[in-house]
């Protein structure tokens, strides 16, 4: 009896700590653990907690500085498009209206992003597949080609909203490059796959990772309505590995294929 005593006793904080480092990974937001136990448990769990806190300040600290630094931006960009309008060539007026209005779009579309990353989305169990699905049917009541395909019912524990905003982003970027989407999610052992495929020209496999650096974009004319600013592949993998997943590309005979590849909680979640 003794012996199983000390087992449970070391066991449980143990257990405890394991499951609240997968949470973390995970961008749950979690309390601070009891620090209780063997004294070597309780070391531990205090180192754990520490670099809990100093995560939470270090993403709220960047978070604010961004939102700063984009709020900031507004009163030089007025006063340079004031100064813009005396400009008396008209082909150079025109030009810098036109970097004025890029470096705007960027600043609001930073300061979003910004602001979407100060509040803090509840982590839930729901069902995935009826999530996606309800976004595709959506787009499509818009009149955009979206097919979602049969797939197995998924209950999964994640923050909603953000989910389905990446899935939206990688969606959209489907039909405007590709002319259509096909979704469709996938069950493994260890992971759940959203796989969003279009048929259109793709991209060269040099351009995999470049695609989902902040204000990056293939499209070269920096035309907004076809182009955007750059920012949102960036935020649905951040959004996806806020989730302790990732997205990835892969081309196909026709077409590209994107994955949002979750992982699957040990307690199956």
């Amino acid at each position: 009896m003794i012996g199983v005593f000390v087992a449970n006793r070391i066991a449980r904080p143990m257990r405890r700590l394991a499951g609240a480092a997968e949470a973390l990974g995970r961008g749950q937001s979690i309390e601070a653990l009891p620090e209780t136990g063997p004294d070597d448990i309780r070391r531990t769990t205090e180192a754990f907690n520490r670099m809990q806190a100093r995560l939470t300040r270090f993403v709220e600290d960047r978070t604010r500085m961004l939102a700063a630094i984009s709020h900031d931006l507004r009163t030089p960009l007025t006063s340079l498009r004031l100064r813009a309008e005396f400009v008396t060539d008209a082909d150079a007026q025109q030009r810098m209206m036109a970097t004025i209005d890029e470096i705007q779009t960027m600043t609001e579309a930073a300061l979003a992003f910004a602001r979407e990353e100060s509040v803090t989305e509840a982590t839930r169990a729901v069902n995935l597949t009826a999530l996606i699905e309800s976004l595709c049917d959506d787009l499509a009541d818009l009149g955009q080609k979206v097919r979602f395909l049969d797939s197995p019912k998924i209950n999964y524990r994640c923050r909603p909203d953000g989910l389905r905003r990446a899935a939206r982003n990688l969606i959209e970027n489907a039909l405007r490059y590709g002319g259509e989407a096909r979704v469709q999610l996938d069950e493994k052992p260890s992971m759940v796959q959203i796989v969003i495929e279009d048929s259109g020209p793709g991209i060269a496999e040099e351009d995999f990772e470049r695609v989902f650096e902040p204000f990056f974009r293939l499209e070269s004319s920096r035309n907004r309505e076809t182009g955007g600013v750059g920012l949102g592949l960036s935020i649905a993998r951040a959004t996806v590995r806020h989730h302790g997943g990732d997205i990835t590309l892969s081309r196909m005979p026709r077409g590209l294929r994107a994955t949002i590849a979750l992982p699957r909680s040990h307690r199956g979640l």
